[in-house]
């Protein structure tokens, strides 16, 4: 996963966090159901991220051992 997309995924669970901040303070239950849902986005979108690093490394290995 590059940088970027880390960076980018991080950004949006903190963005989900102080809506959900803001949505206590505010008793606002629908802000806050929307920044729970903003983190679970980013959290959904991390875990896509790493699963494609780790095939992507499984298909080198095996491209590896064909090769010795």
């Amino acid at each position: 996963m590059s940088a970027a997309d880390h960076a980018k995924n991080a950004a949006e669970k903190l963005g989900g966090k102080i809506k959900e901040g803001a949505g206590k303070v505010t008793d606002n239950e629908k802000l806050e159901n929307e920044g729970r849902m903003d983190q679970a986005k980013a959290d959904l979108k991390e875990a896509g991220e790493n699963l494609k690093d780790d095939v992507k490394k499984v298909g080198e290995h095996v491209k590896d051992a064909m090769h010795d």
